[in-house]
């Protein structure tokens, strides 16, 4: 009699602890299925600078979309928790990046921009369309309660991206936590590389207006930086091809202006 309870339990467990696996499926921290929509949709412009996206191709792929932002959507805070800090910013990333095109394909493409989206009374960013770590989010909860104050890493900055032509490229691939280092430095490198968004021209300094909206996280003190011309000082050999001008950039004796943001979609079809 004790040998069948004891056979009968064993049963029981076996069925149990299946079900339960099934419940739990192994998250992907490698996103093969987000990696193969980029590799497919996004390109490269000649320059190795700047991307553009196929929001035409995503949207013959949303179904494939959609099972993407199910995954992402289906990580519990608590899980999320136990994860490796590269395993979490990776996550964010990735997570901002596939919800923001998910959000262009919602009017694509009766839209010239991402801000066609918003409203007077409320930016695309603050919209709530979506669940991440079992709440119901927007884009700003990703980038400025989350990425921002959790990892002060300023380099995410080139990581992240706004669907605009101003926005530092939309990788090919997705971020994973055994490359994101070298992700986020290569994105940080094209960015600085880039002369439509950053450059030396008449003895000043011209840069993205992303150095004076987030002024304060290049000068927090990451990799040693307190002013932000530290930061141009670090990619003096991004900004300019000229030996004198790299001298100046890193001598931080160079004047710096602003240049203005370019809103428009980074449409591979425009």
């Amino acid at each position: 009699m004790i040998h069948r309870r004891q056979t009968l339990a064993l049963l029981a467990a076996s069925a149990f602890f299946p079900l339960a696996a099934r419940a739990q499926p192994t998250f992907d921290h490698g996103y093969a299925a987000w990696d193969a929509l980029l590799k497919k949709h996004v390109r490269w412009l000649a320059d190795g600078k700047q991307s553009r996206v196929g929001y035409a191709g995503f949207l013959a792929d949303r179904a494939a979309l959609a099972t993407v932002l199910e995954a992402l959507s289906a990580v519990p805070q608590a899980t999320f928790d136990g994860w490796s800090r590269p395993q979490q910013m990776a996550f964010l990333i990735n997570a901002y990046n596939a919800f923001t095109v998910e959000l262009i394909l919602t009017k694509y493409p009766d839209l010239k921009s991402i801000k066609d989206l918003g409203s007077f009374i409320q930016a695309p960013w603050k919209k709530k369309f979506f669940r991440l770590l079992g709440q119901e989010r927007h884009l700003d909860w990703i980038e400025h309660e989350q990425l921002r104050p959790r990892y002060q890493e300023p380099r995410v900055h080139a990581a992240v991206n706004c669907a605009s032509i101003g926005c530092p490229a939309l990788r090919d691939e997705a971020f994973t936590a055994a490359k994101l280092e070298a992700q986020l430095e290569d994105g940080m490198r094209r960015f600085l590389g880039d002369r439509t968004r950053n450059r030396v021209v008449g003895g000043r300094l011209e840069v993205s207006s992303i150095f004076k909206w987030f002024r304060e996280d290049f000068e927090a003190g990451h990799q040693g930086f307190t002013r932000v011309e530290d930061v141009f000082a670090r990619y003096a050999e991004q900004l300019s091809d000229q030996p004198a001008e790299q001298a100046r950039l890193r001598a931080r004796s160079l004047p710096v202006s602003h240049l203005d943001y370019d809103w428009s979609l980074n449409d591979a079809g425009r």
